[in-house]
């Protein structure tokens, strides 16, 4: 019975390292392919020999998705608010590219989305100063 435990633990441990090493990979391939998309948008920009507001909120997009990774890769956790902020600035970008284009109803409802991800990272902001993880309970 022993034997029997110490095999699933050893199973255990290396289903977990390879599910490791498989996240760094991914989180590598995103860096890389963020750190591609950030250069060719320079390059779209030195080529244009012009730089428009909806040109640096990309850049600050993928600047956003390099933290991220990075928070990532030191603490092992994503804090939620991150995807929030990305989104954020991302429909801040299709209002500035679209807004002459778009009719009244899809402007009223991307500002309603842009509110609503506002309130959620305020009430996950106020909730992780009012309820802070104890030091046994996970991040």
């Amino acid at each position: 019975m022993e034997s029997k435990q110490r095999h699933s633990n050893r199973f255990v441990t290396l289903g977990s390292a390879g599910i490791y090493v498989l996240e760094v990979l991914g989180l590598l391939l995103i860096t890389l392919a963020t750190v591609v998309a950030g250069a060719q948008e320079v390059m779209t920009m030195v080529a244009a020999r012009q730089v428009t507001l909806a040109d640096l909120l990309l850049l600050f997009i993928y600047m956003e998705v390099l933290t991220m990774v990075g928070i990532y890769l030191r603490s092992g956790a994503l804090p939620v608010r991150m995807p929030l902020y990305i989104a954020i600035v991302a429909l801040a970008r299709h209002l500035i590219l679209d807004m002459k284009s778009m009719g009244e109803w899809a402007l009223i409802a991307t500002a309603g989305a842009v509110l609503l991800l506002t309130i959620a990272v305020l009430v996950l902001r106020y909730g992780s100063i009012r309820f802070p993880y104890g030091s046994n309970e996970d991040a």
